[in-house]
Protein backbone atom coordinates (compact mmCIF):
# COMPACT_ATOMS: atom_id res chain seq x y z
CA UNK A 1 0.00 0.00 0.00
CA UNK A 2 1.33 3.70 -1.36
CA UNK A 3 1.96 6.11 1.76
CA UNK A 4 -0.45 8.61 2.26
CA UNK A 5 1.92 11.63 1.07
CA UNK A 6 1.58 14.38 3.93
CA UNK A 7 -0.48 17.08 3.99
CA UNK A 8 1.65 20.88 3.71
CA UNK A 9 1.01 22.57 6.56
CA UNK A 10 1.76 26.17 7.55
CA UNK A 11 4.84 25.78 9.79
CA UNK A 12 6.18 23.59 6.66
CA UNK A 13 5.65 26.30 3.86
CA UNK A 14 8.99 27.75 3.02
CA UNK A 15 10.48 29.85 0.16
CA UNK A 16 13.31 32.40 -0.25
CA UNK A 17 13.03 35.61 0.86
CA UNK A 18 15.48 38.86 1.34
CA UNK A 19 14.68 41.33 4.74
CA UNK A 20 11.33 41.03 6.79
CA UNK A 21 9.68 38.33 4.35
CA UNK A 22 10.18 40.59 0.46
CA UNK A 23 10.22 37.30 -2.03
CA UNK A 24 13.64 36.77 -3.70
CA UNK A 25 12.61 37.16 -7.02
CA UNK A 26 12.69 39.94 -9.90
CA UNK A 27 11.59 43.17 -9.03
CA UNK A 28 9.06 42.20 -6.18
CA UNK A 29 6.66 44.83 -4.74
CA UNK A 30 7.63 45.92 -1.37
CA UNK A 31 9.05 48.51 1.05
CA UNK A 32 12.16 49.58 2.27
CA UNK A 33 13.04 51.00 5.68
CA UNK A 34 16.25 53.14 4.61
CA UNK A 35 17.79 53.76 8.02
CA UNK A 36 21.04 56.60 8.28
CA UNK A 37 24.13 55.49 10.28
CA UNK A 38 23.97 59.16 12.09
CA UNK A 39 21.78 59.06 15.01
CA UNK A 40 20.68 62.57 14.05
CA UNK A 41 18.77 61.24 10.51
CA UNK A 42 15.50 60.57 9.75
CA UNK A 43 14.68 57.24 8.78
CA UNK A 44 12.92 57.35 5.64
CA UNK A 45 10.07 54.40 4.77
CA UNK A 46 9.42 54.41 0.68
CA UNK A 47 7.08 51.65 -1.01
CA UNK A 48 8.47 50.30 -4.36
CA UNK A 49 6.09 48.97 -6.65
CA UNK A 50 8.14 46.64 -8.71
CA UNK A 51 6.50 45.32 -11.84
CA UNK A 52 3.25 46.86 -10.73
CA UNK A 53 4.35 50.25 -11.47
CA UNK A 54 3.34 51.76 -14.56
CA UNK A 55 6.49 53.87 -15.27
CA UNK A 56 9.71 54.43 -13.58
CA UNK A 57 8.91 58.10 -12.72
CA UNK A 58 5.93 56.26 -9.97
CA UNK A 59 7.78 53.36 -9.29
CA UNK A 60 8.75 54.68 -6.01
CA UNK A 61 6.82 56.35 -3.36
CA UNK A 62 8.31 58.13 -0.23
CA UNK A 63 5.54 57.11 2.19
CA UNK A 64 7.03 58.66 5.69
CA UNK A 65 10.10 60.24 8.05
CA UNK A 66 10.67 59.53 11.24
CA UNK A 67 12.93 61.38 13.42
CA UNK A 68 15.35 58.68 15.22
CA UNK A 69 13.83 58.31 18.90
CA UNK A 70 10.12 58.46 17.54
CA UNK A 71 11.72 55.25 15.05
CA UNK A 72 14.04 53.75 18.15
CA UNK A 73 10.72 54.19 20.50
CA UNK A 74 8.56 51.61 17.56
CA UNK A 75 11.67 49.17 16.40
CA UNK A 76 11.60 46.56 18.71
CA UNK A 77 7.96 45.60 19.19
CA UNK A 78 7.66 45.94 15.41
CA UNK A 79 10.21 43.44 14.74
CA UNK A 80 8.98 41.04 17.15
CA UNK A 81 5.41 41.14 16.10
CA UNK A 82 6.86 41.32 12.75
CA UNK A 83 9.37 38.25 13.10
CA UNK A 84 6.36 36.19 14.62
CA UNK A 85 4.23 36.33 11.30
CA UNK A 86 7.23 35.12 9.56
CA UNK A 87 7.91 32.48 11.86
CA UNK A 88 4.30 31.38 11.36
CA UNK A 89 4.95 30.58 7.89
CA UNK A 90 8.61 29.31 8.28
CA UNK A 91 10.14 32.02 6.77
CA UNK A 92 13.28 33.63 8.13
CA UNK A 93 13.21 36.09 10.47
CA UNK A 94 15.43 40.15 10.43
CA UNK A 95 16.74 42.24 12.54
CA UNK A 96 17.06 46.24 11.47
CA UNK A 97 20.04 46.94 10.23
CA UNK A 98 21.87 50.76 9.22
CA UNK A 99 20.91 51.24 6.03
CA UNK A 100 18.74 49.76 3.56
CA UNK A 101 15.92 46.93 4.99
CA UNK A 102 13.56 45.25 2.73
CA UNK A 103 10.01 44.72 4.12
CA UNK A 104 7.26 42.60 2.52
CA UNK A 105 4.15 44.63 0.62
CA UNK A 106 2.04 43.78 3.35
CA UNK A 107 4.17 44.16 6.66
CA UNK A 108 5.45 47.63 5.07
CA UNK A 109 1.91 48.95 4.89
CA UNK A 110 1.40 47.98 8.46
CA UNK A 111 4.38 49.52 9.05
CA UNK A 112 3.42 52.80 7.70
CA UNK A 113 0.12 53.00 9.88
CA UNK A 114 2.20 53.14 12.87
CA UNK A 115 4.64 55.40 11.78
CA UNK A 116 2.30 57.69 9.96
CA UNK A 117 0.33 57.46 13.47
CA UNK A 118 3.39 58.14 16.16
CA UNK A 119 4.90 61.08 13.24
CA UNK A 120 4.12 64.07 15.31
CA UNK A 121 2.48 62.67 18.00
CA UNK A 122 3.95 63.39 21.48
CA UNK A 123 6.62 60.70 22.69
CA UNK A 124 4.70 59.98 25.58
CA UNK A 125 1.96 58.59 23.43
CA UNK A 126 3.74 56.45 21.14
CA UNK A 127 3.76 53.60 23.65
CA UNK A 128 -0.11 53.52 23.65
CA UNK A 129 -0.15 53.56 19.93
CA UNK A 130 2.27 50.75 19.54
CA UNK A 131 -0.22 48.81 22.02
CA UNK A 132 -3.30 49.82 19.95
CA UNK A 133 -1.40 48.95 16.35
CA UNK A 134 -0.48 45.68 17.96
CA UNK A 135 -4.56 45.41 18.89
CA UNK A 136 -5.16 45.32 14.91
CA UNK A 137 -5.54 42.83 13.02
CA UNK A 138 -3.29 43.04 9.94
CA UNK A 139 -6.65 43.27 7.39
CA UNK A 140 -7.32 46.53 9.27
CA UNK A 141 -4.46 47.79 9.44
CA UNK A 142 -4.08 47.39 5.17
CA UNK A 143 -7.29 48.79 5.33
CA UNK A 144 -6.12 52.03 6.77
CA UNK A 145 -3.23 52.67 4.87
CA UNK A 146 -5.47 52.35 2.06
CA UNK A 147 -7.36 54.97 3.04
CA UNK A 148 -5.01 56.96 4.43
CA UNK A 149 -2.77 56.29 1.24
CA UNK A 150 -5.42 57.54 -1.08
CA UNK A 151 -5.14 61.08 -0.58
CA UNK A 152 -2.93 62.16 2.01
CA UNK A 153 0.04 59.09 1.93
CA UNK A 154 3.18 60.97 1.09
CA UNK A 155 5.95 62.42 3.49
CA UNK A 156 4.41 66.08 2.97
CA UNK A 157 0.98 64.97 3.80
CA UNK A 158 1.06 64.57 7.99
CA UNK A 159 -0.82 66.68 9.46
CA UNK A 160 -3.85 66.61 7.32
CA UNK A 161 -7.02 64.16 6.90
CA UNK A 162 -6.50 60.35 7.50
CA UNK A 163 -3.05 61.30 8.89
CA UNK A 164 -4.44 63.27 11.56
CA UNK A 165 -7.10 60.67 12.36
CA UNK A 166 -4.26 57.74 12.65
CA UNK A 167 -2.53 59.92 15.01
CA UNK A 168 -5.53 60.42 17.24
CA UNK A 169 -7.45 56.73 16.84
CA UNK A 170 -3.79 55.01 17.75
CA UNK A 171 -2.40 57.58 20.48
CA UNK A 172 -5.48 59.47 22.29
CA UNK A 173 -7.23 55.95 23.98
CA UNK A 174 -5.23 53.34 25.79
CA UNK A 175 -6.87 49.74 25.30
CA UNK A 176 -8.03 47.96 28.23
CA UNK A 177 -5.83 45.88 29.92
CA UNK A 178 -8.00 42.61 29.22
CA UNK A 179 -7.76 44.01 25.54
CA UNK A 180 -5.28 41.47 23.50
CA UNK A 181 -4.55 40.91 20.00
CA UNK A 182 -6.55 39.07 18.59
CA UNK A 183 -5.80 36.11 16.65
CA UNK A 184 -7.55 35.04 13.42
CA UNK A 185 -7.10 31.69 11.04
CA UNK A 186 -5.61 32.28 8.10
CA UNK A 187 -6.46 30.15 5.26
CA UNK A 188 -3.97 29.34 2.11
CA UNK A 189 -5.64 31.07 -1.01
CA UNK A 190 -6.58 27.37 -3.21
CA UNK A 191 -5.40 29.29 -6.26
CA UNK A 192 -1.43 28.67 -5.06
CA UNK A 193 1.20 26.81 -5.65
CA UNK A 194 1.07 23.83 -2.76
CA UNK A 195 4.42 23.37 -3.01
CA UNK A 196 6.12 27.44 -3.54
CA UNK A 197 3.58 29.69 -1.07
CA UNK A 198 3.92 32.90 -0.51
CA UNK A 199 4.16 35.78 2.15
CA UNK A 200 1.02 36.94 0.76
CA UNK A 201 -0.47 33.97 2.56
CA UNK A 202 -1.31 36.98 4.75
CA UNK A 203 -4.28 37.95 2.17
CA UNK A 204 -5.30 38.76 -1.35
CA UNK A 205 -4.88 42.57 -0.62
CA UNK A 206 -3.05 44.15 -3.23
Amino acid sequence: MAKATPKLTQASTKHATLGFGVPATSDPHHFKVMIPKANSGKVQISEYLGLQAQSDQFAVIDRVQLDRPRWTAIRAEVQRAFNARLKNYNLSSATWVVGENLVDRLLGKELCVLAWAIEGMNMENIPVAVRNWLALRPEERWWLFGMAAMSTGGIQDGEKGWRLALRHALGDVAQSEQLKPRERKIERNQMQDPIMPYLDLFGDEN
